[in-house]
C-alpha cells in the first residue's frame, strides 16, 4: 500500500496506486454512485471478501474512494468514488473501450453478449 519515495514519470506512481487484479474493476463498479460492501462483493465475480476489504483499504488510503459509516444495527456502510477517483473512472473507462474494441476485433464476443455490454 505504500508508494516508492522515487518515480520517474506522475504514471508510474498512478500505477503504483492502482496495480493488481480488482481496484479498476472496483472503480468501474462505483461508476453509479455509492455502493455497499455486499453490493460490491456481489458484483465483482471471483474476489473474495478479504480481497475486496484490502483493495477497499488501499484505494481510500490513495484518495480515490471514500466510505460513510451510518449509525444503527446492522451497521452500514457506502463507498464512493473522490473526486480523484471520478478522473480515474475517466481513464478507466477509456481503458474499457479498447478492451471492448479488442474483443471484438478478436472475435471474443461470447463474454460481451453474457455480460450484455455493447459493441
Amino acid at each position: 500500500m505504500k508508494l516508492r519515495k522515487n518515480y520517474t514519470c506522475p504514471l508510474e506512481l498512478v500505477h503504483d496506486m492502482i496495480k493488481g487484479k480488482w481496484k479498476t474493476i472496483i472503480i468501474f463498479q462505483l461508476r453509479n454512485g455509492k455502493c455497499s460492501f455486499s453490493e460490491l462483493y456481489h458484483s465483482i465475480a471471483g474476489i473474495t471478501q478479504k480481497m475486496l476489504l484490502e483493495q477497499l483499504r488501499e484505494l481510500k488510503h490513495f484518495g480515490l474512494i471514500d466510505k460513510k459509516t451510518y449509525d444503527g444495527y446492522p451497521l452500514k456502510v457506502e463507498y464512493f468514488l473522490t473526486g480523484q477517483g471520478e478522473k480515474m473512472l475517466s481513464a478507466i473507462k477509456i481503458m474499457q473501450e479498447i478492451g471492448i474494441d479488442y474483443m471484438v476485433e478478436h472475435g471474443m464476443t461470447e463474454i460481451l453478449d453474457e455480460k450484455g455490454i455493447c459493441y
